[in-house]
């Protein structure tokens, strides 16, 4: 049957109809996109109130850094970052223990944060650090690139565990480790339980190499290697949190 003028315009009409339905949507439930692939954490996540834990001094008078270096196994000519680095207490401890042969990558996600600290990084000549800005569920690590990756108080604040520990997991050497100083409470009162942090890095496909009490870094330190490869992101199990 030929199509009338009348037939034309009728159909005319129902083209944008038919074209709105393409471009319909899923609701924003305020994630990033570039995590939605990923589980969403079955637990609360702490805000970022402050880049400071304590004062440098006090942690220094108890001798926090170099025990926490000397138990992550940290010498002269490693590469190191360090996640969440804040105001730079540990980055510039780790400096000056891998020395000039080693490296340190500094990250953190604000700004104004990362400006500091490069800032601090010129006036005090750390030739061997670099500075990063990350995200939120990316720490935007160059893959196979570090012996040790130190996060020190500051994992209770990944809003996007799954997404973050997954694209951080490339970026270690073949017996590298991460290591994460954690008070041990509950992530809403900014610590992590261990059995939750063995947890989340295990559903990643990491492997828990120990956990030892560390009271004079306010909590505990745990050493994780990588173990039976990424889990692909459709294959993560979330943890579910007791209540």
């Amino acid at each position: 049957m030929a199509l009338t003028r009348a037939h034309l315009v009728a159909l005319a009409a129902l083209l944008p109809l038919t074209a709105s339905c393409d471009d319909v949507t899923a609701p924003d439930d305020g994630r990033p996109p570039t995590s939605r692939e990923f589980p969403k954490a079955d637990r609360p996540v702490s805000p970022i109130i402050s880049t400071r834990w304590s004062n440098e001094e006090a942690r220094d008078r108890l001798n926090e850094a170099e025990d926490i270096m000397d138990r992550a196994g940290i010498r002269p000519g490693m590469t190191v970052a360090d996640i969440g680095a804040g105001e730079g207490y540990y980055t510039v401890r780790l400096a000056r223990r891998v020395g000039e042969d080693g490296r340190v990558l500094a990250q953190d996600i604000l700004p104004e944060v990362i400006d500091a600290l490069g800032r601090r990084v010129n006036r005090e000549n750390w030739e061997n650090v670099s500075v990063k800005l990350g995200s939120s569920d990316d720490p935007k690590l160059p893959e196979k690139s570090f012996d040790r990756i130190l996060m020190v108080h500051m994992y209770h604040e990944i809003t996007e565990p799954y997404a973050f520990l997954w694209r951080l997991y490339p970026a270690l050497k073949d017996k590298g480790e991460v290591i994460v100083v954690e008070p041990n409470r509950e992530t809403q009162d900014h610590g992590t339980p261990p059995a939750l942090l063995k947890c989340e890095f295990g559903a990643i496909g990491f492997r828990l190499i120990e956990i030892m009490p560390r009271p004079s870094a306010g909590g505990y330190m745990a050493r994780f290697a990588r173990s039976i490869g990424r889990v692909p992101p459709a294959q993560i199990v979330p943890c579910k949190v007791k209540r």
